[in-house]
């Protein structure tokens, strides 16, 4: 073993976590892997739709556990913990943006996006903006999201890893135990992504969701019981603690700004809404309605958890003060302890190493279930909107899936490299990719949906803006930590006033400002593609199959969104429109 991987073990692993061999979390977590891997090869795809969108066949419920689980991922079981341990109050802003972003996707985008009923992200970006351009930059945007939030999960799976199967540094020549364990994590992972695909991901993250919430629930329950912390309902009881944790658990902004605490909550709000491992979930549904209750019901799912995590950091934070170290102060708890601070609770509340197990097992499942998300949008970004829309329009089906498939290894060969040396804490690097997704992908999934006259010059204009603002801060704090003569940040007053965890409050409203000039100054998108905007705002059903864009082909009937009324576009663009029985038009159909 190297000196310097000795040096990163011992920066990374976490100061009073068992790292040994324990048998029963191991048989259980190999059991939990097998289950996933052959629940993958039992709905393994054969087709595109089951690769990308799962046939379009997803129910409300059954996809509203696959957004729970696909969003709680080793962020939310662990970082989220970890961050309110560490920071107190200021924790909650993860919390606070990773729910309230749901809202406005029920609101303005869920069902909306059903109706457009695309396979991807980029797909929507190229179709509503009528550019391949558009399509690869939004392709690449999704790539480079999977990539950036993935890290953070496998530096999860990694830690509890630890725990579970103790330290094999050497294994593998100049890895430590930690690197290791980050390559086994990753091989498992793409392994049964590349065999199911979208189909096998969803029927996965709803036994992922099942297993992630019992873990964590039932945990938190008994470590609140076993120490005398609550007895019925630990996400009301823990308040009794909070004074005895110190101002910087209960003090609003104690070790962080005000701005700070703003800029992070509006990037995760937003970015919320423009990550493409979220918003591919509506398509997968069969209907705008189940699109609209499957986001009520993942909502739901994701805040059982979101619910529990301040009780698990308050019960863990005074356990590690009582049995480790006070936890501020110096030398104080390690970023490294905080991140399995979930896992250290039961831990240090005496319990038996198959309980802990259980415990930790739900951070492995959260991190695989987002990874599976990830991945997915990763791979057909780069499968379906620029291989096949771009590179090979003629591509057939088993090309598109191969291709597919290999992105999927890329993807998981790039995050692992990435996750051997993390430049952040867990949450940190989720935090980053919600700031990408809420400067690129947002505005144009809102004002495309919602402004019908938003355009291709504007799109390309507003998206290379959006990109170029955040790869600032990114550049100023990120990259130096990965080069040894550079010091992070390159400069403070833009760490204070652009965060890279928090750079959206400043890209967002610019990328706005410049898709709107921009449009406006060039000429207006085609009358067809006005037509298929409006269509996804009709109040008709549509089939389990059809889109927009087949109602507007076949001379449907629209419904205009002018000043909130329903506008007859026969009267507007002079077409026939359907009848009130929803009698079709004959194909012969003219404008005056």
């Amino acid at each position: 073993m190297t000196g310097g991987s000795i040096l990163l073990q011992s920066d990374l692993l976490p100061e009073a976590l068992d790292i040994s061999f324990k048998l029963a979390p191991s048989i259980l977590v190999l059991a939990m892997l097998g289950l996933f891997l052959t629940i993958g090869f039992v709905f393994r795809v054969a087709d595109t739709d089951d690769m990308w969108v799962a046939g379009r066949s997803i129910g409300n419920v059954e996809n509203g556990m696959a957004i729970g689980a696909n969003w709680m991922s080793a962020a939310s079981y662990l970082g989220m913990a970890a961050s309110i341990a560490l920071a107190g109050f200021y924790g909650l802003v993860y919390v606070v943006g990773w729910t309230t972003g749901y809202f406005i996707l029920l609101i303005f985008l869920a069902a909306q996006l059903r109706r457009f009923g695309k396979y991807t992200a980029p797909d929507f970006v190229g179709d509503r903006f009528n550019s391949d351009t558009a399509r690869a930059i939004a392709a690449v945007t999704t790539f480079l999201i999977g990539f950036v939030y993935a890290i953070g999960q496998a530096k999860g799976m990694a830690l509890v890893g630890l725990y579970i199967f103790g330290d094999y540094g050497g294994l593998v020549p100049g890895l430590d135990g930690y690197q290791v364990m980050v390559v086994a994590m990753m091989v498992v992972t793409v392994g049964y992504l590349t065999l199911s695909g979208m189909l096998g991901a969803t029927k996965n993250q709803a036994v992922q969701y099942v297993i992630l919430i019992l873990a964590f629930t039932v945990g938190l329950f008994v470590v609140g019981y076993t120490n005398g912390y609550s007895t019925v309902l630990p996400q009301l009881e823990y308040g009794a603690l909070i004074s005895q944790l110190g101002s910087e658990f209960s003090e609003p902004f104690a070790s962080s700004s005000y701005y700070l605490w703003v800029a992070t909550t509006f990037s995760l709000i937003f970015g919320t809404c423009g990550l493409p491992h979220v918003l591919v979930r509506f398509y997968t549904v069969e209907t705008e309605r189940t699109a609209r209750w499957s986001t009520v019901w993942g909502l739901f799912f994701i805040c059982i958890l979101y619910w529990s995590a301040p009780a698990f950091a308050a019960f863990g934070t005074d356990l590690y003060s009582q049995n480790v170290n006070p936890t501020y102060g110096d030398p104080g708890m390690t970023s490294a302890a905080s991140e399995v601070i979930v896992v250290l609770a039961a831990q240090l509340s005496g319990l038996p190493d198959w309980f802990v197990g259980i415990v930790a097992a739900g951070g492995i499942a959260a991190a695989i279930a987002t990874v599976a998300g990830l991945f997915i949008a990763g791979s057909s970004a780069i499968s379906h909107d620029i291989y096949m829309n771009i590179i090979n329009e003629d591509a057939t089906q088993r090309q598109q899936i191969l291709v597919g498939r290999l992105s999927i290894v890329a993807l998981g060969a790039l995050t692992t490299l990435a996750a051997l040396n993390p430049a952040s804490s867990i949450a940190a690097l989720v935090g980053y990719a919600f700031s990408l997704a809420g400067s690129v992908l947002f505005p144009m999934f809102f004002l495309g949906m919602w402004w019908e006259n938003a355009n291709r010059q504007g799109a390309l204009a507003g998206m290379t803006t959006g990109l170029t603002l955040w790869s600032i801060p990114m550049i100023n704090e990120i990259v130096p930590t990965y080069i040894g003569s550079l010091e992070a940040p390159l400069s403070a007053g833009l760490a204070q006033w652009m965060p890279a965890i928090g750079s959206a409050l400043v890209t967002l409203p610019v990328v706005f400002v410049v898709t709107i000039v921009v449009s406006m100054a060039t000429d207006d998108p085609s009358l067809e593609t006005k037509r298929i905007v409006r269509q996804c705002h009709s109040p008709e059903p549509m089939g389990q199959q059809e889109t927009a864009e087949d109602v507007v082909a076949d001379g449907g009937e629209e419904v205009a969104t002018d000043g909130g009324r329903a506008v007859d576009d026969a009267g507007t663009d002079g077409d026939h429109a359907a009848d009130d029985a929803g009698r079709e038009t004959d194909d012969a159909t003219t404008e005056e």
